[in-house]
């Protein structure tokens, strides 16, 4: 019998290191330039070396990762020059996206960011104070931005923003938002659905640049809080 795992399976498991690692690097759970050793996290997901090396691969490509030659992979570094570089492209980006979403949304992925939107809202209600209800809010926020980029239904876009919207969540996790902020940042989304329903591309273009704006000032702060 062969030895060979199937592509499948494999493919399976580099899905499962590529989420895992990316959640862990989301929640901040290493600091800017530590390690990631194949080794190490092989044996905490529980898949072999080369779905993790296939994951890093992949999040190196996104970069999350630097991967330097006969060193080995480590979380990317970034300074404000990064990150003012990042939020230009993500502004440009999205709001454009926004634009293009408002007359290509379909029915479904309206239901889709109403049901988001809601979800999100349901967490903020019961209280934003452990750091596993802020994680979940956070995952929900990215998902909510992934839902409006796909819904301008440009695969060109969506592989552009993928490149440049994990970095800037690293920071933005609503553990840096005030009370005040979450709440802004709720009303933006909820204003973004009302354009898409609206079919207006003017008003959720404008709605995506004063919500990325919003949230560019508090992921600078946060980013200050690391130095």
């Amino acid at each position: 019998m062969s030895s060979i795992a199937p592509a499948s399976q494999h493919g399976h498991a580099s899905e499962k290191a590529y989420q895992w690692i990316k959640q862990k690097i989301l929640a901040n759970r290493w600091p800017d330039g530590a390690a990631l050793k194949e080794s190490d996290l092989s044996k905490e997901i529980g898949v072999s070396r080369t779905p993790v090396r296939d994951a890093l691969r992949r999040l190196t490509l996104e970069g999350l990762v630097e991967t330097i030659p006969n060193q080995g992979s480590r979380l990317k570094r970034w300074d404000s020059q990064d990150l003012e570089e990042i939020f230009g492209l993500r502004v440009v980006l999205e709001s454009y996206g926004a634009r293009m979403a408002a007359t290509r949304v379909t029915e479904k992925e309206l239901a889709e960011l109403y049901a988001l939107c809601d979800s999100m809202e349901g967490l903020v209600v019961e209280g934003v104070q452990s750091a596993e209800a802020k994680q979940q809010l956070t995952r929900l926020n990215e998902r909510f931005h992934e839902a409006i980029m796909q819904a301008a239904h440009s695969h060109r876009l969506v592989a552009l923003t993928g490149q440049v919207i994990s970095f800037p969540l690293v920071y933005r996790t609503f553990e840096t938002y005030d009370p005040a902020e979450i709440v802004r940042s709720m009303a933006h989304h909820r204003e973004l659905i009302d354009a898409f329903t609206a079919r207006d591309p003017v008003w959720a273009e404008s709605v995506m640049r004063a919500h990325l704006s919003a949230g560019h000032q508090s992921t600078r702060r946060a980013l200050k809080k690391t130095r």
